[in-house]
């Protein structure tokens, strides 16, 4: 038996070492039910396709990253459907001011206003800093969708999400249509989206990067309850993830 404990606490000295923590399987802490479209909705950054008529609300008012806020700065609220081929996202955000500082939409683009949707396609929680396990997109002002990739390198997701924003005074609707990825997913070879299916269970969370004129970003304001002490953990780390469960 002690070769077997050695070899384990080996491993669990690796995997901090590599990851700089050690990430425990995921708690599914709020499950939240999504129905499916019973007609897809055409991504126009419009509230008017069928699918979101009578959907839930849920809010995004979970500081992550920066000094407190006020409602006249920001608000945000999101809906969600489904269809075998792709989940569908509403959000709806208040920002008093846009600002987008950087004319290079691969530099710093976490430092300008923009939202980000986090993904785990088999809800299984975990690191992904250097893999897809998981994914993490950020969504521009003019529609870019950026990350990095597993090297570590600035891309462009630009064909992951179909997205179409709309803007009445401070208020700004994004729609998108998300095409989920497995996590042997790779940038070099073409990979296929999974179709979706009733019962499959989803990690999910959507965030905002608000910035009023700062040279970095003031807020960053997301949708789940994060109980570790870093709660901008949710770029490496997919157990922060809300759960929601596809139903008819």
């Amino acid at each position: 038996m002690r070769p077997v404990r050695y070899h384990f606490r080996l491993t669990l000295i690796l995997t901090f070492v590599f990851y700089g923590h050690v990430t425990a399987q995921k708690t599914n802490l709020r499950i939240t039910e999504v129905q499916k479209a019973s007609r897809i909705p055409i991504i126009d950054g419009r509230r008017d396709d069928d699918c979101w008529i009578n959907t839930n609300w849920y809010n995004i008012d979970q500081l992550w990253l920066g000094d407190s806020y006020s409602k006249k700065d920001f608000q945000g609220r999101y809906k969600l459907s489904w269809s075998k081929d792709a989940l569908y996202v509403l959000v709806e955000i208040k920002d008093d001011i846009l600002w987008d500082q950087h004319e290079d939409p691969l530099v710093l683009w976490w430092d300008d206003d923009c939202l980000q949707v986090f993904v785990d396609e088999d809800n299984s929680g975990g690191n992904y800093q250097h893999n897809y396990n998981a994914f993490a997109y950020y969504i521009a002002l003019d529609h870019n969708v950026v990350n990095k990739d597993s090297k570590q390198n600035a891309r462009f997701y630009n064909n992951h999400i179909e997205v179409k924003r709309s803007q009445k005074k401070n208020i700004s609707l994004w729609e998108m249509a998300i095409h989920l990825y497995p996590d042997t997913y790779t940038d070099d070879k073409r990979s296929a989206p999974v179709f979706l299916r009733r019962n499959k269970s989803i990690g999910f969370a959507v965030a905002y990067c608000d910035n009023d004129g700062s040279k970095e970003r003031e807020h960053f304001i997301g949708s789940e309850v994060v109980k570790v002490l870093d709660k901008n953990n949710g770029w490496i780390d997919a157990g922060i993830f809300g759960t929601i469960k596809l139903v008819d």
